[in-house]
């Protein structure tokens, strides 16, 4: 690391401090993303031939200390030691990253193959190596694209097995969890509103529409299109916000 500047070798020690990296791969992936570290980390972690490579026999003890005793899945016991043991609450949305990585089908479970196979992509092998990748999980929900994919992953993710729509107090906490990550001012409205009005399970497309609308129409709705195609459940939400007095709208 001498040949290079003391700007670079910065770069490079913090690259390997937060994945746990050889020199050597951190070195390259900072150069394949002209030394900017936030490109860097999205080379690391996109291309499997630069990142480092875990000790398969190291994962499945990290797998058998978390897995339940009777079934061959982390269930919520064995969350909670892992939480405990990367001293995060279990209600942290980095849990909810975490769960992304994975591909994990439903809360609070991970299989075998999800387990392992994410930490793998992650390069993680040691409990340590999966704390010290905390902080960029944490930095990817910064991303707007990442963020859009974790916000609709939650979706499937928090839904009762078989069903297709999300029960309300589910939908409520993760959206409180996502957009205090947003800054969506209206997020608490949006919940009390579905508690007096609506009261029922939300649609993926409610889900979905929902993160547009929280990105696209300004605070004063004066942006918003009452023939555009939102999901009755938003249209009701823009006439309480209005009824109520919560927001008023530009007069045409």
């Amino acid at each position: 690391m001498h040949k290079l500047g003391r700007g670079h070798r910065d770069k490079v020690q913090q690259f390997m401090a937060i994945t746990g990296s050889s020199e050597k791969a951190a070195v390259q992936a900072l150069k394949a993303s002209d030394w900017h570290l936030e490109g860097a980390f999205d080379i690391f972690y996109s291309q499997p031939h630069i990142r480092t490579v875990t000790d398969s026999r190291h994962l499945e003890e990290l797998y058998n200390r978390y897995k339940d005793p009777y079934v061959d899945m982390i269930l919520v016991d064995g969350i909670t030691l892992l939480c405990n043991d990367l001293q995060v609450d279990p209600q942290d949305i980095v849990m909810l990253v975490v769960s992304w990585h994975m591909k994990a089908a439903t809360m609070c479970e991970f299989s075998r193959q999800e387990f392992i196979g994410g930490l793998q992509y992650l390069g993680i092998d040691t409990i340590e190596k999966f704390r010290d990748k905390l902080s960029y999980m944490r930095s990817e929900l910064k991303d707007e694209q990442k963020f859009r994919e974790i916000y609709n992953f939650a979706f499937g993710w928090a839904k009762e097995k078989g069903q297709k729509s999300l029960a309300l107090d589910t939908a409520i906490g993760m959206w409180q969890l996502l957009f205090a990550e947003r800054h969506w001012p209206l997020v608490d409205h949006w919940c009390q509103f579905l508690q007096v009005r609506h009261n029922k399970a939300i649609s993926r497309d409610t889900w979905s529409q929902l993160l547009e609308f929280a990105k696209t129409v300004d605070l004063q709705l004066s942006n918003y299109d009452e023939e555009g195609a939102w999901p009755y459940l938003i249209d009701e939400f823009v006439e309480y916000l209005t009824e109520n007095g919560i927001v008023q709208r530009p007069q045409n």
